[in-house]
């Protein structure tokens, strides 16, 4: 075990990603923050450090607890982060928010229609 690693592949084997090129991705599209600051994917990682991932809706902010070059199982790559408590609200909190509230088009694969479009005004309480 060493003291550091590159950031996708510590991102790859805590399993926030499926695949290594996929967090590679992900840190080049500026979706991964280190100490709140963009990094390259061969940016290296060591415990303590605060990383933020971006993944569709979902934002986590975790800190480094441990460091591992090869993917485990999930029980092992949950003791290498530790969420931050402020994090896991705000993660809860859009959670319940998505199941109150759902986008009117989110059903939506086709072009509305008319009818679609009247029904969504009045939804919103559109007066056009």
């Amino acid at each position: 075990m060493s003291d550091t690693t590159r950031i996708d592949k510590w991102l790859w084997a805590a399993r926030f990603f499926k695949t290594r090129s996929l967090a590679t991705n992900a840190v080049e599209l500026g979706r991964v923050m280190q100490n709140e600051q963009r990094i390259k994917p061969a940016h290296s990682v060591k415990v303590g450090d605060l990383i933020e991932v971006q993944q569709a809706e979902q934002v986590w902010q975790v800190r480094v607890m441990r460091i591992l070059e090869v993917r485990g199982p999930a029980t092992v790559a949950q003791t290498m982060y530790e969420e931050t408590a402020e994090s896991a609200a705000k993660r809860a909190k859009v959670a319940e928010d998505r199941r109150y509230f759902r986008e009117p088009t989110a059903t939506m694969t086709v072009r509305p229609t008319k009818r679609d479009r009247r029904q969504l005004d009045q939804t919103r309480g559109s007066d056009s």
